[in-house]
C-alpha cells in the first residue's frame, strides 16, 4: 500500500482516532444515515468517555433503530454505558416554548425577537446547543435531516451572530420606549439592560459555536450516499455548500452497495449501474476517506445488528464472507 493510499484509509479510523467535538451525518433522504449515524456513534463508544447521538430530523429514526423510545432528553442506550440518544426537533414550534418561554421575568425572547426574519430557529437552536455544552459529552453526533434543512441548520450561527449584532444595534431606539410601556403597565416590561443581558449570553454561545464549527480539528461532517445519479448528485452540491460555510468535510460513506451473490440478474445488473457511479465518486473524491458498505437482506435494527453493521466502518467489507446479522432469516 503507498503512502497516499494509506493516508485516505477507506475507513473512519480517522475519526475514531481524532479529538473532535461535533460530528454531523447527513445527505438525501433513504440514504441510511440514521443507521450509519448509529453505527459510527458505537464505534465512538468503545474509545470515548461519552457519546451523545441527537436525531434532529423531524422524522426520527434512533427509537426505532435501537428499539428504544428516546425523547429530548438524553438516555442511555440500553447495552452500553456511555452512549446516550436523544430526539429534538430544533423547529422554533417545538422547542421555544421549552427552552425560550420558560426564562422566567415573564420575557418571551422568542416573541421580542421575531421581527429578524430566521431568529426565532436561531435562537431555538441555540438554546439547544447552550445544552448540549452543559452536559459535557466528550462527542456528540448529530443524525440530521436531509440535505436542505441541515444546510439551514449549520447556517444558523453565523445568522444568528449576524442577527443578535443587528438587534443589540437597535437598543437605543427602543429603550425609550420600553421604559414607557413599563410604567405603564406597572414595571412588569423588561428593562433595555435586561434584554441586552440576555441577548449578550446567547450571543457569546452562538459566536463560540460558531468557531467551533469552522475548526476542524472539532467539527466535521460525513456525508452518506448511495451510487445513484440524484444521491451523488446532492453529495456534490452539500459539499461545495459545506465549503462555502468553512464546514470540515474529510469522509464519505458509500451506502447500499449491491454485492451479487449465486446468478441473480437483478442483481448483476443494479451491480453494473452502480460501478458507473462508484467510479464517478472514486474519481471525484480521491483525497478522501471513502467508506464502502453493502446493501444487506434484512433491515439493521436492534443493538446486536447494529455493532455488527458499524464494524464495517472500520474494516472494508469482504463480500466473499457476507454479513448475517441476527434478524436475517435463514
Amino acid at each position: 500500500m503507498s503512502e497516499e493510499e494509506e493516508l485516505y484509509e477507506p475507513t473512519i479510523q480517522n475519526i475514531i482516532d481524532s479529538d473532535l467535538k461535533w460530528i454531523f451525518i447527513g445527505g438525501k433522504g433513504g440514504v441510511g444515515k440514521t443507521s450509519t449515524s448509529c453505527s459510527i456513534a458505537i464505534q465512538l463508544s468503545k474509545v470515548k468517555e461519552s457519546v451523545l447521538l441527537i436525531s434532529t430530523d423531524p422524522a426520527h429514526n434512533l427509537s426505532d433503530a435501537f428499539g428504544q423510545k428516546f425523547t429530548k432528553n438524553p438516555t442511555l442506550v440500553e447495552g452500553f454505558k456511555n452512549l446516550f440518544c436523544m430526539e429534538i426537533d430544533p423547529t422554533p414550534d417545538q422547542l421555544a416554548p421549552e427552552f425560550i418561554e420558560s426564562q422566567g421575568d415573564g420575557f418571551n425572547l422568542q416573541e421580542f425577537t421575531s421581527a429578524i426574519p430566521g431568529i426565532d430557529e436561531a435562537m431555538s437552536f441555540a438554546e439547544v446547543m447552550k445544552l448540549v455544552k452543559s452536559l459535557e459529552f466528550s462527542v456528540v453526533v448529530f443524525d440530521t435531516a436531509p440535505t436542505g434543512h441541515t444546510l439551514r441548520l449549520l447556517s444558523i450561527p453565523s445568522l444568528l451572530d449576524k442577527g443578535l449584532n443587528k438587534f443589540l444595534s437597535m437598543q437605543n431606539n427602543f429603550s425609550g420606549i420600553l421604559s414607557a410601556v413599563s410604567g405603564m403597565m406597572g414595571g412588569n416590561v423588561p428593562t433595555a439592560e435586561g434584554i441586552e443581558s440576555k441577548l449578550q449570553t446567547t450571543k457569546k454561545t452562538i459566536e463560540e459555536i460558531n468557531v467551533q464549527f469552522k475548526n476542524p480539528d472539532l467539527t466535521t461532517f460525513i456525508p452518506v450516499c448511495i451510487p445513484e445519479f440524484l444521491s451523488v448528485y446532492e453529495t456534490e452540491r452539500l459539499i461545495q455548500q459545506l465549503t462555502k460555510l468553512d464546514i470540515d468535510v474529510r469522509d464519505i460513506i458509500v451506502n447500499q452497495i449491491v454485492y451479487p451473490e449465486n446468478d441473480c440478474n437483478l442483481c448483476s445488473a443494479r451491480q453494473k449501474m452502480q460501478k458507473k457511479y462508484l467510479d464517478q465518486i472514486e474519481e471525484l473524491y480521491y483525497d478522501f476517506h471513502v467508506t464502502k458498505l453493502p446493501l444487506l437482506k434484512a433491515e439493521i435494527r436492534g443493538v446486536p445488528s447494529l455493532k455488527l453493521f458499524s464494524e464495517l466502518l472500520v474494516k472494508p467489507y469482504d463480500p466473499s464472507h457476507p454479513l448475517v446479522l441476527p434478524n436475517q432469516e435463514k
